[in-house]
């Protein structure tokens, strides 16, 4: 007995040798082994019942011990018996419970346990003694099922499905073994003379087993999870072992308990694989699905390509929400659970739909990525509104934050109801500095000045090249590449292209002999890509290994660059700083050209982004960031380096309170609230809330809420009726369709106007209407260019301009549209016209290629690529080889191969499960059918 009060089982394992059992057959005996009259039936089924054993069995609870502790179960008495006995054993060819799992096919069919195939036999042979402990193993399995009710945590097939709940597979397994085990064997008399002590031992055992059972959701040794998903990691990823902190992470209480967490860790810290390791046991253990936010879509498709091939091997969906891609709701899955993988803006209409069908409840864990982003301005409110909406509606789903370190992290904790990890770790040591004039000089908070002498730049600069590079820029470079790689951050898209253009200049020709062939491929990629066509910058400076990224290059050629840096083609690429806060793109060096981002001065939370990509794990022993200042900004940057780090504000009442009245108009359409006082209510669970005393100084939050309210109202988007605050059709469709409320009623009206004169004979009309408002600010055309392109339209096409208020007399557009939901009946012919334009200007590609375009990874070269090579379906590509696909189409490696027939597999999959649903809504039987009792009323 331990301190505890409870007996403790010690379990010795002597030999791997089972027991013969010729003697001694009963009803828990394997089939195959006992022989007899029913033998030849069941061995016909076998197959079939053992598979759907198995299958029923991938998401069953297991102890988490390290080790199989049911391999070699005969262990438990081994201790008990003499030498003699251990001389009449013999070797077993029957294969274990876990050798069967391995047996398992996608088609086999889902059926009763082998308890349930067992039960009703008859227990002729069985001595008194087996009698008694069966009466015994029956009764306290009962007694168990009695006071446990609903706290075992064994997962159920969905209600939704109708199949009834049934009791662990395991469990039954264990037993079934326990019962093996203490079963007397005619063959030695010491087991017979110890029949009642050996009884006790395995009570003692099977207690102690369903204790553990009950209280865990365990599939495994590998943190709860199957020892396979570790062999995944390292196959996949070559992560052969986690960090400390890593592992301290995923053993706190707060994580075993299933409670809130929110966990900060500087750039390149590894943050990301707990999160998707707990993902993992969420899908696997506890068979909920779960919602992963990101804040750039670039990141959601790398995310969807990274957990593709995970889907595929552990049987879950991973789905894509980002740009065209999603579905509201998303498609019932009958047995399989998803992963959403959405951008902020998806995220939140995700959430909206499922509380909307009644479905929270499904989604088991909600991961944010970059949570400081609460205080990022209308995106940062959208996170908020998502988060308050899943802690108000669901319970029972779990929130995972990783951060950035903030000086009020506890503010996000209050809201979140979290806990709080924090750590510095980081793979490769990073070393800050400063250059100011041609020295360069330390980050080091110690010093008064912040910054402690460290050398003198050695490169002679010519009176020419001084002019061109004052900054120093080439001498800073030129330190590093090629052997090592390089990004420069420069504050404008232009100053990128300039920057590159001017390093490639001064460069030695040696440059131009490296990896030669393989630059000559990637410009022509790049030529394939832009139709025949490159950018002059690139052209002059990727055979010197250099490039530039930012937004100005088309997706296809962002990840051709992307690619060519990683594999080290490229050594050098000036960049903007979203590349920062997008795709991991890790350098020997970081440069920051100046510390401006356009013309503003940088926020400590980006300076840390910036510089936190310097150093490669398992490449760099160290990484190196330089800051280049002038004299004017040296005060600022002292602040910029070594301040603390800055605070995160809630963004509810940014632009004139915009994100709060959506928020409340979207309370009120999902019928969360209906009155002024429940929205209070719900908003004491926002991190306005929290921080209200500082927010809300001028105005109080009741106040707020009041004007908030009666300016919906006025908009005409709610309506007060006898049972409260309602939605009308205006609002349902402005907050289903996330459209500004700034612009609902003036979008409402341009597109009852377009149904009036809807020209269909091009698809200009559409584009015009499907513009958004807010790129009116961003537009400034070059009028002479657009006067020139509007005398090449056609006469309809001009009288379509004239008829929208822009005639060729008077060439300034001033209004645009927004895509539109079906909520208004009224414009229904939107809906199907809208849904093909919205595909073919996701992809600006001809309609054949538009199916292998949906496939992750596959740009407009590479789809035409795939299409010739006779994969012009995405059929073809679920079902391709990767080796000969990769050895068919051109400069494709088979890691991308691989990426590409997973991803075409899952989509497959995901339109095959959402056509079952289809199927099964067609079948099922309405619930308003009307009956005999029905006819009488």
């Amino acid at each position: 007995m331990n301190a505890s009060g409870r007996q403790d089982l010690q379990i010795k394992r002597v030999s791997s040798r089972k027991r013969s059992r010729e003697d001694r057959r009963t009803h828990l005996t394997p089939v195959r082994k006992r022989g007899g009259a029913n033998y030849t039936c069941l061995q016909t089924c076998k197959d079939w019942r053992l598979s759907s054993i198995m299958a029923e069995g991938r998401a069953v609870e297991c102890c988490s011990d390290s080790e199989d502790l049911f391999g070699d179960y005969d262990s438990i008495l081994e201790d008990r018996l003499d030498a003699g006995e251990h001389n009449e054993r013999h070797r077993d060819d029957q294969p274990d419970f876990t050798a069967l799992r391995a047996r398992r096919t996608r088609e086999d069919v889902l059926t009763d346990s082998i308890v349930d195939v067992l039960a009703g036999e008859p227990f002729e042979d069985l001595p008194t003694s087996q009698h008694r402990f069966q009466e015994q193993v029956d009764g306290a399995a009962k007694r168990s099922r009695l006071q446990d009710g609903d706290k075992s945590s064994p997962p159920l097939r969905d209600a939704e499905d109708g199949s009834r709940a049934r009791r662990s597979v395991t469990e039954e397994a264990k037993r079934t073994m326990l019962c093996n085990a203490a079963a007397p064997s005619s063959v030695s008399r010491s087991v017979g003379l110890k029949d009642a002590g050996v009884s006790e031992e395995i009570s003692v055992a099977m207690r102690a087993m369903e204790e553990v059972c009950a209280e865990t959701t365990d599939l495994g040794p590998f943190y709860g999870l199957p020892t396979r998903v570790k062999e995944l990691l390292f196959t996949l990823r070559g992560i052969e072992h986690l960090y400390d902190w890593q592992e301290t992470c995923l053993n706190l209480d707060c994580v075993q308990q299933r409670r809130n967490l929110i966990y900060s860790l500087p750039t390149s810290g590894g943050k990301t694989l707990v999160a998707e390791i707990l993902v993992l046991r969420e899908l696997l253990c506890r068979r909920k699905h779960c919602l992963f936010i990101l804040p750039y879509i670039s990141l959601v498709q790398e995310k969807v390509r990274g957990l593709a091939s995970f889907g595929l091997e552990l049987d879950f969906m991973v789905e894509e929400y980002a740009g065209s891609k999603g579905r509201f709701p998303p498609a019932r899955r009958r047995n399989n659970r998803s992963v959403y993988v959405a951008t902020i803006e998806k995220a939140h209409s995700l959430v909206n739909s499922l509380i909307e069908t009644g479905r929270m409840h499904q989604l088991g864990l909600v991961v944010v990525d970059e949570l400081h982003m609460l205080g990022d301005g209308s995106r940062g409110a959208i996170i908020e509104m998502t988060l308050a909406k899943v802690l108000y509606t669901s319970k029972s789903t779990q929130i995972i934050g990783m951060s950035a370190t903030l000086g009020n992290i506890k503010d996000l904790q209050t809201f979140l109801r979290a806990e709080n990890y924090t750590n510095d770790f980081r793979p490769v040591q990073l070393k800050e500095y400063v250059k100011l004039n041609d020295t360069i000089y330390e980050v080091d908070p110690k010093e008064e000045e912040c910054f402690k002498f460290s050398r003198l730049l050695n490169f002679k600069y010519s009176s020419s090249m001084q002019k061109v590079d004052p900054d120093h820029i080439i001498a800073l470079v030129t330190e590093v590449i090629p052997a090592h790689s390089c990004l420069v951050f420069c504050p404008t898209k232009k100053n990128c292209e300039n920057v590159v253009g001017m390093i490639c200049k001064y460069l030695k020709e040696e440059f131009l002999h490296l990896r030669k062939e393989e630059k000559a491929v990637l410009l022509g990629q790049l030529k394939a890509g832009g139709h025949g066509s490159v950018c002059p910058v690139l052209r002059r400076t990727v055979p010197y290994g250099l490039a530039y990224h930012h937004s100005g290059l088309t997706s296809e050629e962002r990840k051709l660059v992307e690619e060519a840096y990683s594999n080290g083609v490229l050594c050098l690429l000036a960049c903007t700083s979203t590349l920062a806060a997008g795709i991991n793109l890790p350098a020997r060096r970081v440069i920051l050209r100046s510390p401006f981002v356009a013309s503003d001065f940088l926020k400590r939370s980006q300076y840390k982004q910036m510089v936190g990509r310097a150093g490669r794990a398992g490449i760099d022993a160290a990484g190196e960031s330089v800051l280049v200042l002038q004299d004017k900004d040296r005060r600022m940057a002292k602040t910029l380096v070594c301040a603390p780090m800055e605070n995160c504000y809630s963004n509810l009442l940014r632009d004139d309170g915009k994100g709060l009245l959506s928020l409340i108009l979207s309370l009120i359409g999902l019928n969360i609230t209906s009155t002024v006082d429940r929205v209070r209510d719900f908003l004491c669970g926002t991190l306005l809330s929290v921080q209200q005393k500082h927010l809300c100084a001028e105005t109080s939050l009741t106040e707020a809420v009041q004007q908030s309210v009666d300016l919906l109202k006025d908009k005409d988007l709610i309506t007060v009726t006898a049972q409260g605050l309602q939605v009308t059709k205006l609002g349902r469709a402005t907050f289903k369709g996330s459209v500004d409320l700034t612009y609902s009623d003036l979008l409402y009206k341009d597109l009852s106007k377009g149904l009036e004169g809807l020209l269909l004979n091009s698809c200009l009309h559409l584009v015009y209407l499907v513009t958004p408002y807010d790129m009116i600010t961003q537009c400034r055309p070059d009028w002479m260019v657009f006067f020139r392109q509007f005398t090449l339209l056609t006469a309809a096409e001009q009288k379509m301009s004239a008829a929208v208020g822009v005639p060729e007399s008077f060439i300034a557009r001033k209004a645009a549209g927004q895509t539109v939901r079906k909520e208004l009946e009224e414009l229904w012919p939107f809906r199907a016209l809208l849904t093909e334009l919205t595909r073919r200007l996701s992809y600006c590609v001809t309609s054949e290629l538009i199916p292998l375009m949906e496939v992750s990874g596959v740009m407009e070269s590479r789809a035409k690529q795939l299409y010739n090579a006779g994969y012009r379906t995405l059929t073809h590509l679920a079902n391709a080889d990767p080796s000969v696909l990769s050895h068919t189409i051109e400069h494709l490696l088979k890691k991308h191969a691989n990426q590409i027939v997973a991803s075409a597999k899952m989509l497959l999959s995901d339109r095959a499960s959402a056509l079952q649903e289809e199927v099964d809504e067609l079948l099922m039987k309405p619930s308003d059918q009307p009956t005999a009792e029905t006819r009488l009323v």
